[in-house]
């Protein structure tokens, strides 16, 4: 069995200080935590080993050291131990403005908004949220199922796959080898995408009139389900909405209209089809019962939301139907019209949302409100991609260097709301298996993400990558992991039973910083007051720091 060394360097006090390295080093992972140490204790290592728990074992992760927490998914515990972590506090104004970027699967935003948007909820301090999201949902919850040709999982943890990769039987074959492998079980694939087109043979008369089935990508879609169905691997199909270009130039009546006349176009140069247009619905849903019928058991809405545009092109923007209604009535209308006509088949609908919707208190412009749309979807999916977040969020200057945290808050919020709404659907969060930005996301990034909805209560999840390639080296193997795997905590990479540990000894680490910056701030102030008094003779009271709150030190 092989074991997983990593030591400490403790300061006298027994607070951990500054952790520098953490790396593997063939079957040993090495975790280094360095200070310069005072008094008798200074200098002192702690060495402890974790040993691996294999994931059918049902008990923790055995350690001499006594703080060792348990670990989550397939490290020998199936429930988390949730504890307070830093950051789980208030985001910052995030609306969205003229330097918002798309923030859907296709383009995520990666600058902050402009001024006007919405307020953010708190984070739940420091009580444990464990268990607070709905339980599975099974076949054996509907009789609709009864008969479905896909059984669900008890858990979804997939993969997107686009149209092109579908279409391969090169890389279809090598995606289903990856999930024999590990723990995938389910596939999220491209029926409609923001192009327009239709990935497979249509009977869909709309679709034929506008031109949408000229780029068929998956050349039999009933072959690669039977593929599928064969490999045991749960389909999921994706319809794009409200994004579509061909929808638009052959039926421009369905899209968002201009005051100037004509189709609305934003300030990048993109049309966007009218969220209050029920032929819009009808036409999206007639493509669902299509694919349904064919025998995918969840339908994936993407897409459905009001643009991203600042409110100089709002000002131009005409929205036939909408009869006075807000943007999260059309938003909440079309996802109940869905899921009320599909009602009579074998299948779940659900829904992409924006990875902000689950701490913004109110719609910021998307028609995405939380509260108005959980409750009309089977499972609704944050794209809680840390990339996405801009500076401040959730207090991290650099959000994107903490995968595991800002997917624990944001997740922790969508629980707590959730748990309001009666009827509520499950939280399936979007993990992000791609670039943006530094540093790099590996499979210790996108493992950090995995277990922070783990850790939350949350056991489903899907990979996001739009090429269709994935770190394998994040997912588990059906044997079970046989070396600790690393995840990025503390914009640090640790061993995962260890990720507690090194934010705890972080956040330790920056109180203190901090104290000795205040130290350093009073001296350097009575200084500075003793220099113009001898030099002007001016009078200098030392600053009054009595009742002021205390700083909040932006983290690394």
């Amino acid at each position: 069995m092989s074991t997983w060394k990593c030591s400490a360097r403790c300061l006298g006090v027994g607070v951990l200080a500054a952790l520098t390295a953490c790396s593997p080093a063939g079957p040993e992972a090495m975790v280094s935590v360095a200070d310069a140490g005072t008094g008798a204790d200074a200098g002192r290592r702690a060495d402890f080993a974790v040993a691996p728990a294999h994931h059918s074992s049902g008990t923790s992760a055995s350690a001499s050291y006594e703080d060792d927490l348990p670990i989550i998914g397939g490290w020998g515990v199936t429930a988390a131990t949730v504890m307070p972590m830093p950051g789980d506090t208030l985001l910052p104004d995030l609306g969205m403005g003229s330097d918002a970027v798309d923030m859907d699967q296709s383009g995520p935003m990666i600058h902050p908004p402009g001024p006007g948007g919405g307020e953010m909820s708190r984070g739940v301090d420091s009580e444990s949220v464990e268990g607070r999201s709905p339980r599975p949902v099974t076949d054996a919850d509907d009789r609709r199922f009864e008969d479905a040709r896909f059984t669900r999982p008890e858990h979804i943890r997939g993969l997107y796959v686009n149209a092109w990769a579908a279409g391969s039987t090169k890389r279809m074959e090598a995606l289903i080898d990856l999930a024999r492998r590990t723990e995938i079980n389910a596939f999220v694939i491209d029926i409609k995408d923001a192009t327009g087109y239709i990935s497979h043979r249509t009977s869909v008369p709309l679709a034929h009139e506008i031109g949408a089935t000229e780029e068929r990508r998956i050349g039999d879609l009933p072959g690669l389900l039977d593929r599928l169905e064969e490999a045991g691997i749960y389909p999921i199909a994706r319809i794009v909405v409200v994004k579509d270009p061909i929808l638009a130039k052959f039926r421009p009546e369905l899209a968002i209209q201009d005051t100037a006349g004509g189709i609305w176009i934003d300030s990048k140069e993109i049309v966007w089809m009218n969220p209050f247009e029920e032929g819009l619905w009808a036409y999206n849903v007639a493509i669902a019962r299509e694919v349904t019928e064919m025998g995918f058991p969840e339908i994936q809405w993407d897409y459905i939301r009001f643009p991203d545009a600042p409110e100089s092109d709002y000002a131009r923007a005409v929205f036939p139907g909408g009869d006075g209604r807000s943007r999260s009535d059309a938003i909440r209308g079309f996802l109940a019209y869905a899921k009320k006509d599909l009602s009579d088949l074998p299948v779940r609908s659900t829904a992409d949302v924006f990875g902000v919707t689950t701490s913004f208190r109110r719609d910021i412009g998307l028609g995405q409100l939380w509260e108005s749309f959980i409750d009309v979807v089977d499972v609704a999916l944050p794209m809680v991609y840390p990339s996405h977040y801009w500076e401040g969020s959730f207090g991290y200057s650099d959000p994107n260097a903490y995968p595991y945290e800002i997917v624990r808050a944001a997740l922790r919020d969508a629980l707590r709301r959730s748990e309001k709404v009666s009827g509520a659907g499950l939280t399936r969060p979007w993990i992000q298996d791609f670039t943006l930005g530094p540093p790099a996301y590996g499979a210790p990034e996108v493992r950090a993400q995995i277990q922070a909805a783990y850790d939350v209560g949350i056991h489903e999840w899907i990979l996001w990558n739009p090429s269709t390639r994935y770190s394998e080296g994040a997912l588990e193997p059906v044997e079970g992991f046989q070396e600790e795997p690393l995840v990025r905590v503390a914009g640090l990479l640790t061993p995962v039973s260890r990720r507690h540990l090194v934010i705890d000894s972080v956040a330790a680490l920056s109180s203190l910083t901090d104290s000795v910056d205040e130290v350093e701030s009073l001296d350097s102030a009575a200084v500075h007051a003793d220099t113009v008094r001898s030099s002007a003779d001016i009078p200098a009271t030392p600053p009054d720091t009595t009742g002021t709150a205390p700083r909040i030190r932006p983290r690394r």
